[in-house]
């Protein structure tokens, strides 16, 4: 802080505790932001299990919560594109919780390109019960439909199969090359 003019140091401290204040009204247990890598996504997976192991969850919530949470940076890993050639592959994560459910929330770029069909993926995996989640899960494994990224969308399907829940998502236009994608998986306490 000593090389911060007085204001700006000020300044800056008043943006630190708003935001402390903002995530513990909004019971954000942790947040990154940056370059996901798999060292970043080891570390950022460590500290969740050890958040959860000093809660009284279950087991089943404790497993749900780390898988998600793995399955949604590693999206971010394959899958986030960059601001103006950016060689690095950056997003933001968060994990809260609340009385009845933990969510983790993810964002990163995408080129405005992909939404269509990224759109027409969510909504496909949001319109299926569990059942249909797990037939189309098996079969995206037997046909190997894969992208150039290497997945078939299995990692959407399998969020919502571990949260039994419909995933949120929104796209925020940037400029007319890439847009920044929110997803957030909601895992039920109970």
């Amino acid at each position: 802080m000593t090389n911060l003019k007085e204001n700006e140091g000020h300044s800056f401290l008043d943006f630190a505790y708003q935001m402390y204040k903002s995530m513990k009204a909004n019971e954000i247990n942790l947040i990154y932001e940056g370059e996901v890598t798999q060292e970043i996504t080891k570390t950022f997976t460590s500290l969740t299990e050890k958040s959860l192991a000093k809660t009284e969850e279950s087991n089943m919530v404790q497993r749900k919560v780390f898988h998600v949470m793995v399955e949604c940076l590693q999206n971010i890993s394959k899958h986030a594109d960059s601001i103006d050639g950016e060689p690095d592959k950056r997003g933001i994560v968060m994990v809260s919780h609340g009385k009845e459910s933990y969510n983790i929330i993810t964002g990163n770029v995408i080129k405005n390109e992909k939404i269509p069909s990224l759109k027409a993926s969510l909504e496909t995996v949001n319109s299926l019960n569990k059942e249909d989640l797990s037939t189309l899960f098996k079969k995206q494994m037997r046909e190997g439909r894969f992208s150039d990224k290497g997945d078939a969308g299995l990692g959407l399907i399998d969020i919502a199969k571990k949260t039994g829940s419909k995933l949120s998502y929104q796209f925020k236009e940037l400029n007319d090359k890439v847009s920044f994608f929110i997803l957030t998986s909601t895992i039920n306490r109970k």
